[in-house]
């Protein structure tokens, strides 16, 4: 048999064991953000029940949570760094398996850093902004050897392994408001995902949440009116609103009821857009 056949063969062969490992009832979800994507919330009772159909893969080593990195667990809350709190994710995902199918498991993969820039998720701007980044925020970029968008992309392809990529939540903007490029900046970091994962931007959504309502005496609010351009830049964006989620003290950040209730927000367009191809 000529080389060119078996080479040939050989691709085949890997392609079909790579497909066959992937479970298509298995929807995994990749959460990327800054602090409002983190989750700040309180973490309460109802945030610590799991459910046997919503996974988590677990993104930093955490001993004292008993969850190692590269690990599946089943979500609940922290989702993201070890000391956080409750986050859209949570019950985005909760929502979610409400109402899918029984056959249906989500699987969330979560990255985020607190009080980061999008350029964060640049890979040519990504070395320099770690070098130059406030003290505060090095210790959460550690968690991720200083490369976040390296860590999420090093998780999704770990998640493929067990599923299918169905969508990217995105929560990120107050440390960019009134910046006009943003969403150009948002779709080379989505084009580069869709790249190393090898996604069709057609079969996979960005919804972008809004930052805390100017109802909720939001202080970055006005970043919402370039948050809802995204979609001319991004045709597969869309936007979850944040009206009726309710603001921590800071007003910038969600309470716990208001990452619930954006959570929810979120997983209805997600739903909208699965059901209606919206």
């Amino acid at each position: 048999m000529k080389k060119t056949h078996i080479s040939t063969l050989f691709l085949l062969l890997c392609f079909w064991v790579q497909t066959y490992a992937q479970d298509q009832n298995v929807y995994i979800f990749l959460c990327f953000g800054q602090s409002n994507m983190e989750g700040t919330g309180k973490i309460e009772a109802q945030d610590t029940i799991s459910d046997i159909r919503l996974l988590h893969l677990q993104a930093v080593d955490c001993p004292d949570l008993k969850r190692q990195k590269g690990h599946w667990y089943r979500a609940k809350s922290p989702l993201c760094h070890c000391n956080t709190g409750v986050s859209p994710a949570e019950q985005f995902g909760k929502t979610l398996i409400q109402n899918l199918p029984d056959s249906i498991t989500v699987a969330l993969i979560h990255v985020a850093v607190g009080g980061c820039h999008i350029q964060l998720f640049d890979q040519d701007s990504t070395a320099a902004y770690v070098e130059r980044a406030p003290g505060w925020m090095k210790s959460k970029l550690a968690l991720y050897d200083n490369n976040p968008y390296k860590r999420l992309v090093e998780m999704a392809k770990i998640g493929q392994q067990k599923g299918v990529i169905k969508g990217i939540l995105l929560h990120q903007g107050e440390s960019n408001t009134g910046d006009q490029d943003w969403p150009n900046k948002v779709n080379k970091v989505y084009t580069n995902l869709l790249k190393d994962l090898n996604l069709a931007a057609n079969e996979t959504p960005l919804l972008a949440g809004e930052m805390l309502s100017a109802q909720q005496n939001g202080k970055c609010a006005s970043m919402n009116e370039i948050i809802n351009t995204l979609p001319q830049t991004i045709p597969n964006a869309h936007i979850v609103s944040s009206k009726y989620c309710e603001g921590a003290p800071d007003d910038i950040h969600f309470s716990s009821a208001g990452y619930r209730k954006l959570g929810s927000h979120y997983a209805d367009v997600w739903l909208d857009y699965h059901y209606n191809g919206k």
